[in-house]
């Protein structure tokens, strides 16, 4: 049994170990991220959406299901690359009867528009880890022109699948009524505020 302990507290250490050495071999530099081609990591990739409800609340919902490619050099910021897809039916507030009140025609009529999308046409550094990504959004079946905040968080082979990963959040506001989505507008606020985590995964 004690032998069973000490290989138990063996085999910890060693995994602290292993993780304390990703960890120390991560980069929060952009210009030392590695130049390739990265699919958004599904699991750890949402986007949450904010708007303020008849002035008493700030509501929240998500999208948790988000499809994306990016082609990132950073020696040649400009000329990245951002496609994404985003399920519409993923979208997910812990309240079935809302979710299904926003699946509908009344809000994004998921069954006409199962997905939107974003294409990056434009990358602008605008600090030491931010860029503005400007692009057009597509949704509800209407397509206007968005501008993402970037901030660029870390780059490294992540400890746990030993991929080489990088993370990136952000931040965009969008007017609903522009993209034919009017319910309820101003008690429910035009304004949407979407705030983005996103994790990816090296592929080449």
């Amino acid at each position: 049994m004690r032998n069973l302990y000490k290989s138990a507290v063996f085999a910890a250490v060693l995994a602290l170990s292993a993780v304390g050495a990703a960890q120390a071999q991560m980069t929060t530099a952009p210009a030392a991220v590695q130049a390739g081609t990265y699919k958004a990591d599904p699991a750890h990739s949402k986007i949450t959406w904010s708007v303020t409800h008849f002035g008493f609340s700030t509501y929240v919902g998500q999208f948790s299901h988000v499809d994306a490619t990016l082609k990132l050099d950073p020696k040649a910021l400009g000329a990245a690359a951002l496609d994404a897809t985003i399920d519409a039916n993923s979208l997910g507030t812990l309240n079935p009867a809302l979710d299904t009140h926003l699946k509908s025609k009344d809000f994004l009529d998921v069954a006409a528009f199962p997905t939107a999308t974003f294409k990056a046409a434009k990358v602008t550094k605008t600090g030491e880890k931010t860029a503005d990504i400007t692009g057009d959004l597509t949704l509800h079946g209407v397509t206007k022109p968005v501008v993402v905040h970037a901030t660029f968080n870390q780059a490294g082979v992540n400890p746990l699948d030993k991929k080489y990963s990088l993370g990136f959040a952000g931040t965009a506001e969008i007017t609903r009524s522009e993209f034919g989505i009017k319910a309820y507008v101003p008690a429910i606020s035009d304004k949407v505020t979407l705030t983005i985590e996103a994790e990816f995964k090296a592929v080449s």
